[in-house]
């Protein structure tokens, strides 16, 4: 909830993604989390578009005062485009739940994360960039006098 006060008050970097232990220890799992939350709090940055469509007064007008608008196919339809959605947090009724075996957030989490770590291929970074940084890592070892394997011959 902080991110998302962070955020609607106009900040553009959240620091402490997958922290705990007050930023001492990083944690994949707690990373995991703190990402379906950006990617939730990123939806409401974006607002709710308000259009003909969107204000939909021909449902409106359909269904009625004392109508309910859960089952028409305009809410389905903009419900799924505009709720922030996540596999990561089960909406599911506590029946259901208990059925599927009762996993956490954490334990979800934790499994995501590993699945990540063990899958994820990152994309090779371009030449001119891995360069670039290349040469801003040797720079700042020089100023420093820290020693680096010798990264000459690197991309």
């Amino acid at each position: 909830m902080t991110m998302q006060l962070a955020a609607l008050a106009g900040a553009n970097m959240i620091y402490g993604l997958g922290m705990i232990d007050l930023g001492m220890t990083l944690d994949f799992g707690q990373l995991v989390v703190d990402n379906e939350i950006a990617k939730m709090t990123r939806r409401i940055l974006e607002g709710i578009p308000v259009t003909e469509e969107t204000l939909a007064m021909e449902v409106i007008r359909a269904v009625g005062a004392g109508g309910h608008f859960l089952t028409e196919p305009h809410t389905l339809k903009y419900m799924r485009k505009l709720q922030a959605q996540t596999k990561l947090f089960d909406r599911q009724p506590y029946a259901q739940w208990e059925l599927a075996g009762k996993r956490g957030l954490a334990e979800r989490a934790d499994e995501q994360a590993r699945k990540i770590l063990k899958t994820h291929k990152p994309a090779e970074l371009p030449k001119d960039v891995a360069g670039k940084l290349r040469d801003i890592v040797l720079a700042a070892a020089d100023e420093y006098g820290v020693k680096l394997p010798d990264l000459q011959d690197q991309p």
